[in-house]
């Protein structure tokens, strides 16, 4: 069987992008055009996916979105998940749900996630450690996606502390590399507007893929994030990018776009 990354790598190579495709389909942004479906969140997603899927190796819908709606919502979400892994299943899905709690709670999390879902990867916060997270990463099939120097501003407030010398979000990439790793199953998450540190965790965790968000809307520079963050085969990075496609008024050409900016540098 395929493993998550082998999944991503060969998709890599067979669309020529590193590019996520962040279906944060906010429900009150929504062209007019989709209110009147019966399934106006899934109709809108089956659209940007159509649109985009020749230029993307990964759908990233943010549970945020979708769990907002309640009944309505989960089930948009289901139906999009069932159309990608009918329809493309060679892209990589990720469920961007920063889900962290004790191990039991894990194993409902993994089941509704992994199985019923169906999703590739999980986003996932390390503050409970190894033993809390054991149920994701026994899953040697997933991706694991741990959150390691995030893209948001205040991401510092706790991810700068000081742990013998060390800022906590390099003790967390030490630790995904070096003992959570079984079974190749993990990656982590570091944003685009921290390009030294995206260096940094790179030197870091040469062989790990990275999740990175903050491109385009929240001030992430492309050139940058490629340079720092890219691996030896100039792949590495999931690069994502949410907003900027999916409400372009041309997502086709926001995405290609996108790709061919990113290719420049890789």
């Amino acid at each position: 069987m395929m493993s998550v990354i082998e999944k991503y790598n060969a998709r890599v190579e067979g669309a020529n992008s590193l590019v996520c495709v962040g279906l944060d389909s906010d429900y009150e942004r929504l062209p007019v055009r989709f209110r009147s479906e019966a399934e106006p969140q899934f109709a809108f997603n089956r659209w940007i996916i159509e649109q985009t899927h020749p230029y993307a190796s990964a759908y990233k819908p943010n549970m945020a979105f979708y769990e907002a709606r309640g009944e309505p919502g989960l089930h948009a979400l289901k139906l999009t998940l069932d159309y990608l892994r009918a329809e493309h299943p060679d892209i990589l899905t990720i469920c961007d749900a920063k889900r962290a709690d004790i191990g039991s709670t894990n194993t409902g999390y993994v089941s509704a996630v992994f199985d019923w879902l169906g999703f590739d990867a999980i986003t996932l916060h390390p503050y409970l450690g190894r033993e809390a997270l054991q149920p994701f990463l026994d899953r040697a099939d997933k991706g694991c996606i741990i959150l390691c120097r995030t893209s948001n501003q205040g991401a510092g407030e706790l991810q700068d502390l000081l742990i013998d010398g060390r800022p906590l979000w390099q003790v967390v990439a030490e630790k995904v590399r070096d003992d959570w790793n079984t079974y190749g199953n993990c990656l982590l998450v570091v944003g685009a507007t921290y390009p030294r540190e995206l260096e940094q965790v790179r030197a870091l965790a040469p062989e790990l893929t990275f999740l990175v968000p903050g491109v385009g809307a929240q001030g992430g520079e492309v050139e940058a994030t490629v340079r720092a963050g890219r691996d030896r085969a100039g792949r590495g990075m999931i690069i994502n990018s949410s907003r900027g496609i999916i409400f372009d008024d041309d997502p086709a050409e926001a995405v290609c776009s996108l790709r061919d900016e990113i290719n420049r540098y890789r």
